[in-house]
Formats: structure tokens, C-alpha cells, sequence
């Protein structure tokens, strides 16, 4: 059972509250001048290299860190979630994303069954199935191949999926695998979502994958086809096969999901990797299961010196809970992971927005980071300008070595890869150095310019250098987040792994639901909502009383 002492009555949660006092007394540009503590803050695994030595941090300050980590029991909260144990403990669940992705001869438990082997008999099912459909033995209803899926979900069933996919267009490996062939997400219940992602597509040629939210999907194809025809263009993710069937979907067809995977967890589970693989084929996406199964074992093996997802979520404790830095930007130099800060915003933010410790106790200070980004130079014109002389935030750079598709062009000076990396380098080393009133006034800048133009510095950063962009790298960076997340939570002391902020507002949408449906067949007047709500709903309703009561089946026109 988890203690009920906050970590911040602990001491070297005191220690690192006084300490802020001294580093405040520093400057960046003063820290990097000691290449002793810059080598210290530099660690290398499997080609990546994470440079956190423009962080306002000192050796004694990761030394308190350190501290702070043993306090919180950090390791053997890590060691329970990779033993099974219910970390979990609002909804009594273990928490087992890291089984999704190991090895078939591995051995991981949850109440007291080794889960890998169910694992693996899902992935054998994707495997047959994805090769099936690929290569055209499996058809659709008139006989013709299915090259374009349409993957339905919401969320982590959405965004991480999308996150890799969007990835892997441009990886040359997955874009030979995916020739001829279409994978679109289908996430929100807005009909204009629904209508942009049937466009252009034709029910013969479609497959759906589903959680069973997808009526109307069901419908464009039924209406098209006729009803015998789901159980060929339609497969689920559930273990429900009553649910299944009833839906219309041939319970062979569908791939089962555990209670101990979080949706904001799952791209490594059928929700995520039965699409994919229909798209890319199951050997590119085992691949990325690989790279995020290396980071899996990094993350429980290795000393917290060396250990990459440790020593970010300790930083980023560092910053949120000491320094005052709220938000946190993720800077991709990469459009391939345009994807990447959605999808790690819902899951830092969905995981850590918590107002009370796992044991229900109010927390006496802030936890959750406010995270956002954009892709390399895409941002440098958007929010940059605030980021180098507005609010502090501290901000992640992630290059990548070798592009997935290189630019040479004769006669320019650098490639276009080197373009787009030369301001990688830049932008970490303009926001700890900054620029000096003194260094403009021997530049001749004109004296009322000085004030607008001078750079404070001393804002932090951190670097990842990738060495390329395929599979496996991406399946590394996704655990690398996915783990770094965990860390800040079993610091914090919170449950990072359930969601009930999410569930008020649904429940609240329950009771909206049956006013408008009542309104709008038996003519009764908005009641039971305050002065507000009940203004914007009669106004909603009188502006779309030409909606029928009966309301007739009808499908997007796009």
C-alpha cells in the first residue's frame, strides 16, 4: 500500500525548495562554460543522444533529484508496475503497456497470469489477418480488394495511432509497404469528421476497424452493400463477442484489448497496431514494437545516471513543482513527427492533471505540465517570440541524424536537412545565451531599439538527437515520453494512470442528450439547467428547429 505522506513534506522535497535559491543566482551562460558539468548532463543509448546540460541545473542539483527519487520510492514503483501489481489502484488495474510490445519468450504477470502469450496470440491474429487482406485473399463483399481502412476511435485510440502513422508516411521502407493503399482516423462524433473521411472512398473497397462506436460507418456501408456485407469491410477491438456479433461484425474478426492498457496507452495494442499493420504490413510495424520494447528495458535497467525517461521526468519535475515553469513546448525538427506533441499532450496532461495524491489527499502544490508544439521552423514563427522573450518555458528539442527524405540541392551551401538542423542547434543555444544590451550596443543598434531587442537567456532546454526516423526510432520515442510521464506521476505521487477528469462533462452530455431529444419529439421546454445553459439550449433549438423529430437515416454529401 502507498504511503500517505506527500512527497512534499519529505526532506530533499525541502532541500530542493531551498535550493532554488542558488540557482537563481546562476546564468545558462555561466553553466556552459564548465565542460565537466556539460559531459556530466550528456547520456548516449542505442545511438540517442539526450543533451540536458541547458537545463538551469547544477551535479548537486540532479544529486537532490536523486534524493528526491528515493524519497518517492521511484524504483520500486517502477519495479510494481513491470511485477503487475494494481498501480493503478482507483480502478484496481494493472498497468501493463510495456507487455504489449515484449518479447514472445518474456514473462510478465497480472493476478497472477504471465500476459504474454495472450499478447502474442493477438499479434499472431493481426499478423494472418493484416497479410490477408494485403495480398488480396481476403475480400470484400462484390469481390474487390480492401485497400483503405478507416480506423475508428477517440483519444489515445486516436491520437497515438495517427502520431505513428504520420511518422511513417515518409519512412522509405513503410512508404514501399503502403503503395496503393489509404488509412484514414475517424475520431469525433461531429458529422463534418465523419464526412471528410469517407470522402473519396468507396464501401466496396473499405475496411473499418472499430471499438463498436461506429454506427454510422455501419450505415455507409450497409446502405451501400447491404447488411450481410459488415461482417466483410468491418472488424472490431473487443474481447465483448456478444457485443461483436450483435454489431454485425463476425466475431472471428475481432482482436482483444485488456483492461490493464490505458487508451492513452494502446498504440501498442490492436487498437493501434491492426491498422497500421493493415497499412504498412505487420513486419515494419513489429519493428516499432522493438524500438519501443528496447526503451521498456532500458527504463527498468538502467542506474537513474543513465537512465533517459528518468532523468527527463525528473527535470521536468524540476521545472513544474521548483523552478515555476508550468507548461513545457515539445519541438520536433522533423515534419514526420508533426503528430508527436498532440499525442503526448494527451497523454502527460490526461495522466498527471491530478489535483489529489493516490491516496485521495489534496495536493499542497501543482502537478501536470501544460504541454504544446509545433515542428521545427513551422514554430519558430509561431509562439517562439513568446517563448525567447515572453514566459520562460522549457522546451524539447528532438533532431534526428539522417532524414527519411534527404534534399540536395547543387550549388546551395548545406542540404536541406542541414538547413532545418542548423536551426535545431541554434535555438537551444539562442535561449540560454540570449543577448546583452551591451552586445547590441557594440553592434551600433540604435539606442530605443536595445530594450526590444535584448535576449535575457537563461531559458531551459533539453536535447534528443535521433539517429534516424524509421520504425524503431519512433517506437523509442514514444516509450521514451510514455515512461518519462510515469516517472513524474510516481514523484508527484499521484495515479497517472486513471482519467475521471473526463468523465463529468460525458455524464453532464447524458443529461443534455435527453433534453434535446425531449424538445425536439414532445416539444418540451428546456428545464433542469441553470439561467446560461438554459438560454444557449432554447437558442440552440429554436435556430435548429427545421432538425425532424423523427429523425430519417441520412449520410454526409461531401
Amino acid at each position: 500500500m502507498a504511503s500517505s505522506t506527500l512527497i512534499s513534506d519529505t526532506q530533499p522535497w525541502k532541500d530542493l525548495k531551498a535550493h532554488v535559491e542558488d540557482i537563481k543566482k546562476t546564468h545558462l551562460r555561466d553553466l556552459l562554460t564548465d565542460d565537466g558539468r556539460c559531459r556530466s548532463m550528456l547520456v548516449d543509448f542505442d545511438d540517442i543522444l539526450l543533451d540536458y546540460s541547458r537545463q538551469q541545473a547544477t551535479p548537486e542539483t540532479i544529486q537532490k533529484l536523486f534524493k528526491l527519487a528515493e524519497a518517492a520510492s521511484l524504483k520500486e514503483k517502477i519495479n510494481r508496475m513491470y511485477n503487475g501489481e494494481h498501480v493503478n489502484s482507483t480502478e484496481n488495474r494493472s498497468v501493463l503497456h510495456i507487455a504489449l510490445r515484449a518479447s514472445r519468450d518474456a514473462v510478465i504477470q497480472s493476478d497472477g497470469n504471465n500476459v504474454v502469450p495472450e499478447v502474442w496470440k493477438v499479434l499472431d491474429k493481426i499478423q494472418d489477418f493484416s497479410e490477408r487482406v494485403r495480398n488480396g485473399s481476403w475480400v470484400g463483399a462484390t469481390g474487390k480488394a480492401l485497400k483503405d481502412v478507416v480506423a475508428i476511435g477517440i483519444g489515445g485510440s486516436f491520437l497515438g495511432p495517427l502520431f505513428v502513422h504520420t511518422a511513417l508516411q515518409t519512412e522509405p521502407e513503410a512508404i514501399e509497404s503502403a503503395r496503393g493503399r489509404q488509412l484514414r482516423f475517424l475520431a469525433n462524433v461531429d458529422p463534418i469528421d465523419i464526412a471528410r473521411n469517407i470522402t473519396g472512398l468507396n464501401p466496396e473497397t473499405t475496411l473499418a476497424e472499430t471499438m463498436l462506436n461506429a454506427r454510422t460507418l455501419r450505415e455507409w456501408i450497409s446502405s451501400a452493400l447491404g447488411p450481410s456485407a459488415v461482417a466483410k469491410h468491418m472488424v472490431a477491438v473487443s474481447t465483448n463477442l456478444t457485443l461483436v456479433e450483435k454489431f454485425g461484425i463476425d466475431p472471428n474478426n475481432a482482436f482483444a484489448f485488456w483492461d490493464w492498457v490505458g487508451g492513452r496507452y494502446s498504440v501498442c495494442s490492436a487498437v493501434g497496431v491492426l491498422p497500421l499493420s493493415l497499412q504498412y504490413g505487420f513486419s515494419v510495424i513489429e519493428k516499432f514494437l522493438r524500438g519501443a520494447s528496447s526503451i521498456d528495458q532500458h527504463f527498468y535497467s538502467q542506474p537513474f545516471e543513465r537512465n533517459i525517461p528518468v532523468l527527463l521526468g525528473l527535470l521536468s519535475i524540476w521545472n513544474v513543482s521548483f523552478l515555476g515553469y508550468p507548461a513545457r513546448a515539445i519541438l520536433p525538427y522533423s515534419q514526420a513527427l508533426e503528430k508527436f506533441a498532440p499525442h503526448i499532450q494527451q497523454v502527460s496532461m490526461e495522466s498527471n492533471g491530478k489535483g489529489v495524491s493516490i491516496d485521495g489527499v489534496p495536493l499542497p502544490f501543482e502537478a501536470g505540465e501544460i504541454d504544446f508544439g509545433e515542428p521545427g521552423t513551422n514554430g519558430q514563427h509561431s509562439f517562439y517570440q513568446l517563448i525567447h522573450q515572453g514566459r520562460v518555458i522549457p522546451c524539447d528539442f528532438i533532431g534526428v541524424v539522417k532524414s527519411q527524405q534527404p534534399v540536395f540541392l547543387k550549388g546551395e551551401v548545406v542540404s536541406n536537412h542541414d538547413e532545418l538542423m542548423s536551426n535545431y542547434f541554434a535555438q537551444s543555444d539562442a535561449l540560454a545565451y540570449g543577448k546583452t544590451a551591451d552586445q547590441l550596443q557594440k553592434e551600433n543598434v540604435s539606442p530605443h531599439l536595445i530594450p526590444h531587442k535584448t535576449f535575457s537567456g537563461n531559458r531551459p532546454s533539453l536535447s534528443l538527437l535521433l539517429p534516424s526516423l524509421n520504425a524503431y526510432n519512433i517506437g523509442q520515442l514514444l516509450a521514451i515520453y510514455e515512461h518519462r510521464i510515469a516517472v513524474e506521476g510516481f514523484i508527484w505521487g499521484i495515479n497517472s494512470f486513471d482519467q475521471w477528469g473526463v468523465e463529468l462533462g460525458k455524464s453532464l452530455a447524458t443529461q443534455v442528450r435527453k433534453q434535446l431529444n425531449a424538445s425536439r419529439t414532445k416539444g418540451e421546454p428546456v428545464q433542469g439547467f441553470n439561467f446560461s445553459t438554459t438560454t444557449m439550449l432554447t437558442r440552440y433549438l429554436q435556430a435548429s428547429s427545421d432538425v425532424p423529430a423523427d429523425l430519417p437515416t441520412s449520410l454526409p454529401k461531401i
